[in-house]
């Protein structure tokens, strides 16, 4: 995944008579003298409450550092940590995690239909168990917003590579999603895994496989 590592820039929104919106502004005006973001932004909603019906901003301080959308003060730190970790992978995961765990399923799907790449680092977190099973939970449901969208062929390519590896639940879950997408393609690429070794694993294919069941699953993967 090509992420990108110079400093990102940054927009602010604030408003007149705001409380926390001067400070959010020093901080990132601090860090953008230190560098650690590219260029400053900063719109006046009062001046122009048309940018922000069209941005869906609906209240103040709101700040964009790179490809994340932070709302209301955030400190020096906060702000400095999100802009060092914009374009990078670590960062895509943490920030959707937290999305995620703040049930801002709708802003995790806007990402991902913006951009493919957030696709892929949903798939990649499903396959760490270590991720928090909220989180877990939340990318099940983002992956099958997409594929009621018809957009989940940005995802197979990592999901497939998902049925090869060691651990069980994740290749059951891989076979879940899978069968989701509506790609008749999918019936080759699940059939090796009749054998797999797993019961749950096997359940999953088959009822992937069934005829009445594609391009839908029957049966989920427990998590």
């Amino acid at each position: 995944m090509n992420t990108e590592t110079t400093p990102p820039d940054t927009t602010l929104y604030i408003a007149t008579g705001c409380a926390h919106c001067p400070a959010v502004l020093q901080s990132l005006s601090e860090l953008l003298k230190l560098g650690i973001i590219g260029r400053l932004e900063v719109i006046n909603i009062a001046a122009h409450p048309e940018i922000a019906q069209q941005q869906g901003v609906r209240s103040v301080p709101w700040t964009r550092v790179g490809p994340f959308t932070l709302h209301g003060r955030h400190t020096t730190s906060d702000l400095r940590r999100w802009a060092e970790r914009a374009g990078t992978v670590e960062g895509m995961q943490e920030y959707l995690a937290e999305l995620l765990e703040n049930q801002r399923l709708g802003e995790a799907l806007e990402l991902t239909l913006e951009d493919a790449h957030w696709i892929e680092v949903a798939v990649r977190m499903l396959a760490d168990l270590e991720t928090p099973m909220g989180v877990r939970i939340g990318i099940g449901a983002l992956l099958e917003d997409l594929a009621e969208q018809g957009r989940l062929a940005a995802a197979e390519a990592e999901l497939r590579k998902l049925l090869a590896v060691s651990e069980p639940q994740v290749r059951a879950d891989a076979a879940y999603y899978l069968g989701l997408s509506g790609n008749p393609e999918v019936r080759h690429w699940l059939e090796p895994l009749l054998q797999d070794d797993d019961d749950e694993v096997r359940e999953i294919v088959r009822e992937t496989l069934a005829p009445e069941s594609l391009p839908r699953v029957g049966v989920k993967p427990s998590t």
